[in-house]
């Protein structure tokens, strides 16, 4: 039996599992009804995975909000989602207060220490809030639930919102064979089939408000696995516990492993990762070059899959294939139905780039909470358009362009910014970038970009253009640059375009 362990603290999956379905009675007896909805306002913590579990137990949604919201966001998806009940850590409680709607059961969890210690959480805000209900004394005032079983309906996660307000994604409770499928999906691309679970050693390095986290999270706690949180991620700190705890399974997101290798190499080489068995990354493109290192450092235990929060986990690649068809984010899952269209929906021959959509066909369908006419707008051919551009190679491997709002049109012409963001990449003394469409009146769009340079580097714009005049064609070199010491990222890894974008275009038409 595996256990989960933040800072001091151990939660075995015994206690776990009492805990939760002592957290069902205490939300059932407050008029918690199957297909109801309750906000998790929570980092990585015990209670997150009680609450997400307790809700599974009443065929209820648990949601988890970005507790980085500023209260306008929050109060939108807590309003959006009609939340019966939030859960919530104590130090978070204040700064959304204001917005909680009126009649919503709120129970308060006191913010542990090395969360305020991650965070730099004052005594006072740890406390419990006067008047608040206590979580952990509340459940423990119940009995076990003892109601009849009832099939989870999963979690409604709200996407990141980089073009407007997020929209959650509600599936329809799954029948037993749908769930059986969606957790054998699971099961494979996380790795979690490779050993017993209890010798099943992670690390939760993410944010469980995001999809993937909390689809990972969600799968350890469920099989019984060995779970680390991390209370924030820091690179020597995750390298020092895959050594101490002889990790064998990971989660990622690549802008981690750019991080892990920008400690210097004798920090890199002083700590043991041969415990590491299977790293999974996604969520956003990763560099070549990246991926190579990582491989080369860590071994060929560097995994990728491909997906959505509304698609699920849909095309894999493993080291090896990786290596043989590089920069390809790999083949389509067993039961995934993945294809590359044109405008008109039909399928392109290999080689040939066009919209990538897909859908496994043994899952769950799902809806966008209080919005099925956007659910129906995203159908293409029957699948899911998930906005990528991309083309699939004659072996069968899908390689991803760019997102079909990012892509430029620049005198007719269709120009794809990860390209030139990847040449970028392995300009010497950047650190980061990015590259979008601005107005410009003769050719409709030109190409930006902006530079984030690496810590004492100072680069000029001519320097990037005579770079890039080496690596990529004339047209696709950006008219103009600007530098950046940092680049507004979410926590996913994924560069917020959108917030770079937005004051070339304001007062114009575009796709923000």
């Amino acid at each position: 039996m595996g256990e989960i362990i933040s800072g001091n603290r151990r939660l075995s999956t015994a206690d776990l599992n009492l805990r939760s379905a002592k957290a069902a009675t205490g939300l059932d007896s407050i008029g918690i009804k199957p297909g109801d909805i309750i906000a998790l306002y929570l980092r990585n913590d015990f209670p997150f995975f009680e609450a997400s579990t307790a809700a599974g137990l009443l065929g209820v949604y648990p949601t988890p909000v970005n507790w980085h919201a500023t209260p306008a966001e929050a109060k939108y998806i807590f309003e959006n989602s009609g939340a019966k009940a939030i859960v919530i850590h104590s130090d978070l409680y204040e700064s959304v207060r204001s917005v909680i709607p009126d009649g919503v059961q709120v129970l308060t969890v006191q913010t542990p220490p090395e969360i305020a210690a991650a965070y730099g959480v004052s005594n006072q805000t740890v406390q419990m809030p006067e008047g608040a209900m206590d979580w952990s004394a509340w459940l423990e005032g119940f009995e076990p639930w003892t109601g009849p079983p009832r099939q989870s309906p999963g979690t409604i996660i709200y996407t990141s919102g980089t073009t407007g307000h997020p929209k959650g994604v509600r599936r329809a409770s799954p029948t037993p064979e749908q769930f059986d499928a969606s957790m054998r999906s699971l099961l494979t691309i996380f790795g979690l089939t490779t050993r017993p679970p209890d010798q099943i050693v992670s690390v939760m390095v993410g944010p469980m408000y995001h999809s993937a986290p909390n689809a990972y999270g969600s799968v350890c706690a469920r099989i019984g696995a060995n779970l680390h949180l991390e209370a924030r991620f820091e690179p020597e700190d995750l390298l020092r516990m895959i050594q101490d705890y002889k990790v064998t399974h990971l989660h990622m997101v690549p802008i981690m492993f750019n991080r892990l290798l920008k400690l210097p190499e004798d920090v890199r080489k002083k700590y043991d990762v041969s415990s590491l068995e299977f790293v999974v990354h996604a969520a956003a493109p990763c560099s070549p070059p990246v991926k190579r290192a990582m491989i080369e450092w860590w071994g060929p235990v560097i995994m990728e899959y491909y997906g959505s929060t509304e698609t699920g986990g849909v095309v894999f690649c493993n080291s090896e294939q990786w290596l043989s068809h590089p920069g390809t984010v790999g083949k389509a899952m067993p039961s995934a139905d993945v294809r590359v269209v044109d405008a008109d929906g039909n399928s392109v021959p290999a080689g040939e780039v066009g919209e990538v959509v897909a859908m496994f066909t043994n899952i769950a369908d799902f809806t966008y909470h209080k919005d099925h006419a956007k659910r129906v707008s995203s159908t293409k051919v029957g699948l899911v358009a998930t906005g990528d551009i991309g083309y699939f190679d004659a072996d069968g491997y899908l390689y991803l362009c760019d997102r079909s709002k990012d892509m430029i049109i620049s005198g007719g012409v269709n120009i794809y910014p990860a390209e030139i963001e990847a040449s970028l990449h392995r300009m010497p003394g950047v650190a980061d970038c990015a590259v979008f469409g601005i107005p410009d009146d003769e050719y409709g769009e030109a190409i930006h970009a902006v530079v984030q340079p690496q810590p004492g580097v100072t680069l000029t714009h001519e320097q990037v253009r005579t770079y890039l005049r080496e690596h990529v064609s004339g047209f696709k070199v950006p008219k103009s640059v600007d530098f950046s010491n940092e680049l507004p990222r979410e926590d996913s890894g994924k560069i917020f375009k959108r917030k770079l974008r937005e004051p070339f275009w304001a007062g114009r038409s575009a796709r923000i």
